[in-house]
């Protein structure tokens, strides 16, 4: 596996995945400087989710989830401010090996960049159970049914699909996480199927 050294954003409810785009608001100073550093370089930086507990140690450098998703400012604004709003494009999951010494304000991680393990099954069966717990799911929302029709589009490959899925739709932190450490695709897959029948469930009151 391939290494790559990158800056942490670590946030407390934000998970990110590989082949979606996230948008971020950027106040600290600390993240701040990271932004201007990160684009005078390869604008890549990684966003991880703070471990429970993180408040009484938030200044500092508390614990992080060691796997990651890792990507490219594809945009950015800077404001009268000084604060930034920039957009991500998710790339690869990583798997943060060490922390590096820096004497920069926000922290730097030697990482491993972590691919996915392809189902040895034919994965159309999952996915065909997903698209169409995604349709029940916009009906019980009463959302456009077109909704979700370019994350679920066929041609991609099944892990970018679920992994687009889970960011759109999937609302419990813990097992957004979960996901993210998922490298076995199959198992993705079927996590992400059961996780959507659940949700529509609750929706429904536990008649379905």
């Amino acid at each position: 596996m391939a290494s790559v050294i990158l800056p942490i954003f670590p946030l407390p409810d934000v998970t990110f995945f590989p082949h979606t785009l996230l948008p971020l608001h950027v106040f600290e100073a600390r993240y701040r400087a990271m932004i201007v550093d990160t684009l005078a370089r390869d604008r890549q930086i990684a966003v991880v989710k703070l471990q429970p507990g993180y408040e009484s140690s938030y200044a500092g450098r508390p614990a992080v989830h060691p796997v990651a998703g890792a990507g490219e400012i594809v945009s950015w604004e800077r404001l009268a401010t000084g604060r930034y709003n920039i957009l991500v494009k998710g790339s690869m999951r990583v798997r943060i090996a060490s922390e590096r010494p820096s004497d920069t304000l926000y922290r730097i991680v030697t990482a491993e960049r972590l691919d996915d393990v392809e189902s040895t099954t034919d994965a159309e069966p999952m996915l065909a159970r997903i698209r169409d717990a995604c349709g029940r799911l916009l009906r019980a929302l009463e959302r456009p049914p077109d909704l979700l029709d370019t994350a679920l589009a066929a041609g991609q490959p099944p892990g970018a699909i679920a992994d687009r899925i889970a960011a759109r739709v999937v609302p419990d932190p813990r097992l957004r996480q979960e996901l993210l450490e998922t490298l076995d695709v199959g198992r993705r897959l079927d996590r992400l199927a059961l996780a959507l029948d659940e949700l529509i469930n609750e929706l429904r009151g536990g008649r379905e």
